[in-house]
């Protein structure tokens, strides 16, 4: 709930002034709509991915969209906010927006979000041991002339992670992102 721009209350009636919090403030103490929304370009390009080719989208439908998707993102990361806060952690993490997700009745986004993290989080598993692994390699190897060791490239081959939209039409997942 808020009662002015830049301070928020809690349902526990504790107050949170982010005014002047950082450079997102401006100097007298209210938050420009810019560090408050998401890029209109960002929005814009992944409405586009959506759309047929020869598709356009006013400007009118990506400032409704933009506004859309920044008030959800805040919507959710508060809950998980209060989440933290009421565990005394600072820190919100993955898991925290699944929970906030789901309590707030956005079941099939949570469960999407949830494949993705267990994904991402393996993918960064097996990245920090194939740089642990290249890492005890260098050490073994022999420098060059000029006393440097060989270049390594630490890079895997990602696979693209895959999205569905979801029709509510017929509660079924359709659509591939």
């Amino acid at each position: 709930m808020s009662d002015k721009i830049g301070i928020n209350s809690d349902k526990e009636g504790l107050e949170y002034n982010f005014a002047g919090v950082g450079d997102a403030s401006g100097e007298d103490g209210i938050i420009k709509e810019q560090d408050r929304l998401l890029p209109i370009a960002n929005v814009g390009r992944i409405m586009k991915q959506i759309l047929p080719p020869n598709a356009k989208i006013s400007k009118e439908a990506k400032e409704t969209m933009q506004e859309c998707v920044s008030e959800f993102i805040s919507f959710v990361t508060g809950e998980a906010s209060d989440k933290c806060h009421k565990e005394k952690r600072k820190t919100v993490n993955g898991d925290d927006i699944c929970w906030a997700l789901t309590t707030l009745g956005f079941d099939n986004y949570a469960d999407q979000l949830k494949s993705y993290l267990h994904r991402y989080r393996e993918q960064e598993a097996e990245r920090a041991n194939h740089n642990r692994a290249g890492n005890h390699e260098e050490k073994e190897e022999t420098s060059n002339y000029r006393g440097q060791l060989p270049r390594r490239s630490a890079v895997l081959p990602s696979t693209p992670l895959k999205f569905n939209a979801i029709d509510r039409s017929n509660s079924s997942l359709s659509r591939p992102f």
